[in-house]
């Protein structure tokens, strides 16, 4: 199992993607002053993919309009080779299409650049702990495009087996809670738990469903009317 920030005493591991130097050099020095360890930074989508998987980082910040590969492919190909790395978008688009394709290749969380430097800080912390962290308005765009997959046709299973996988009552409990727009924050005070106790049941589940990411298993849980309970 990766490490994560979570797993281990000491600052969040932080590796800031922009084309741009003087932003991306604004952005890796604030967050270095504020106590995060900047481990990488990169200017390309190439880079980004290479120094990600040497530099091994808890959180990514991550531009999107970017050259040699876009932040999306960036986005996909990181979180491949190690889901425990979270990924927050860092964007000037607010376009609906740029937030959803972000969160369909595996972001964490989108924020727009017209941030705070605190609302950044405050966004990487939650990021590192697999909370959800959108610009206020997008969150409620996520959860439609949720929606909105749950009502298309899955694809058949990969196995033959016919029954599915059995969950726990709090593992089930946690991934309605997870199908309503929770963040784990929210969910553990909701369950009176741990966040780590949160993380481990959603791990735990993502694994028994072999699902890869949040937005696979919201849609599950979805299709499943667990939201509605």
């Amino acid at each position: 199992m990766t490490e994560t920030s979570a797993d281990r005493q000491g600052p969040i591991r932080v590796m800031v993607v922009d084309d741009h130097p003087m932003w991306r050099d604004a952005v890796a020095r604030d967050l270095a002053e504020s106590g995060f360890e900047v481990v990488a930074t990169a200017g390309d989508g190439d880079q980004a993919v290479r120094r990600a998987k040497a530099a091994a980082p808890d959180v990514l910040v991550l531009d999107l309009n970017l050259p040699a590969k876009p932040g999306v492919q960036v986005c996909k190909e990181v979180v491949a080779a190690n889901p425990a790395l979270r990924v927050l978008v860092l964007s000037a688009s607010g376009e609906h299409a740029d937030v959803l394709e972000a969160v369909k290749s595996g972001a964490t969380g989108y924020l727009l650049k017209s941030a705070s430097t605190g609302e950044l800080q405050d966004a990487v912390r939650r990021t590192a702990v697999g909370d959800p962290v959108f610009t206020p308005g997008l969150a409620g765009l996520v959860l439609g495009e949720y929606r909105r997959l749950a009502s298309e046709p899955s694809p058949a299973p990969d196995t033959g087996e016919p029954d599915a996988p059995r969950l726990t009552d709090r593992e089930t409990e946690v991934l309605r809670l997870v199908a309503k727009g929770l963040s784990y924050k929210q969910i553990a005070e909701r369950l009176v738990i741990s966040h780590r106790t949160v993380q481990n049941h959603v791990q735990n589940t993502l694994g028994k469903l072999q699902l890869h990411n949040r937005v696979e298993l919201v849609r599950y849980a979805i299709e499943r009317g667990l939201d509605d309970e």
